[in-house]
């Protein structure tokens, strides 16, 4: 499909993006129904999220707009006392759930991408470091990485939130609740990544090039942002799409425990939590749409990170 688009309109067509969509990866890419699929929904995912302000019916942040008269209302039901409908119902505040999903999903990808960023960022570095320099620093790094190990990613990230929270002064908590969350979430994640970069340093400081780039005295540190890290940075995108998929589900656990996003900026993990509360009394839709929401967003990221490592990787092909 995408190849007949370009060969029909490639006139109109600037020359990289003709030769973007004539290349192997957007031609496995068509290739493939559920990498399609998966992609398609985690697009209008994001770009619901991106543009929640002015898709989202109301301002689930705004109290003014709120009335607690139309609280539990069942989805596309007119309310008993105000007539007010809502597509997805409303909760016990009265704020439309599909507009608390919109505004909840921007925060959950910001965590998301953010947290994934900033361990790419750690591990790489880490995993550059100790690949090329190798001895007792090698030895330090690959020993913290083995000890955090034995620890479950999401605990890890709770000590780091609770200990975060602890020293830091209470009237700032609220404020710096979601870069706490998201410095939780990126330390607890920065291992992969750097086991991952340090086995292929291993491999490529070995090569022909990088010898090269040391007979003439290049400085260690332009040999390894310069020559290595670009030849390390495949297995590292495949690493990240899926860690993405891990990081929204530890940042909706972290808030549905009660210790993640604050109640004043609910993520989908709050959103679920609330609506666990009214779960048995009758108000399943507060609980069931967040839900389907995150599962969407979750296993179409993991669809698209398996999709991704099957392609990049040479002996599959």
């Amino acid at each position: 499909m995408l190849t007949r688009f370009c060969s029909k309109w490639s006139c109109l067509l600037p020359e990289r993006i003709r030769t973007a969509l004539d290349s192997d990866f957007m031609w496995r890419l068509s290739r493939s129904p559920v990498a399609i699929v998966s992609f398609v929904v985690f697009a209008l995912l994001v770009l619901s999220a991106v543009f929640a302000p002015w898709i989202a019916p109301f301002n689930p942040y705004d109290p003014a707009s709120l009335d607690l008269m139309n609280g539990f209302t069942p989805p596309a039901t007119a309310n008993d006392f105000t007539g007010q409908r809502f597509l997805l119902g409303s909760d016990d505040q009265g704020r439309d759930v599909l507009s608390t999903i919109l505004y909840g999903m921007r925060i959950s990808l910001f965590v998301g991408f953010s947290a994934v960023l900033f361990a790419m960022v750690l591990g790489i570095s880490l995993g550059l470091i100790a690949g090329y320099l190798g001895g007792w620093v090698d030895t330090v790094i690959m020993r913290i990485a083995d000890v955090q190990l034995t620890f479950p990613s999401i605990l890890v990230a709770m000590l780091i939130f609770g200990i975060a929270k602890g020293v830091m002064p209470a009237e700032y908590r609220d404020q710096m609740a979601i870069w706490v969350l998201i410095i939780s979430i990126g330390l607890s994640d920065w291992v992969q990544f750097a086991r991952v970069v340090r086995g292929a340093t291993l491999v490529e400081k070995g090569r022909e090039y990088v010898m090269a780039a040391q007979l003439i005295g290049q400085p260690t540190p332009i040999i390894m942002w310069r020559h290595i890290l670009p030849n390390v940075l495949s297995p590292v995108l495949v690493i990240a799409t899926i860690s993405l998929a891990l990081a929204i589900i530890a940042e909706a656990t972290l808030s549905f425990l009660g210790v993640g996003a604050p109640p004043t900026q609910p993520s989908l993990g709050t959103l679920i939590r609330i609506g666990q509360s009214f779960m048995f009394s009758g108000e399943w839709w507060i609980l069931l749409f967040p839900a389907c929401t995150l599962l969407a967003l979750a296993f179409s990221v993991n669809l698209l990170g398996d999709w991704l490592r099957d392609t990049l990787n040479p002996k599959l092909r």
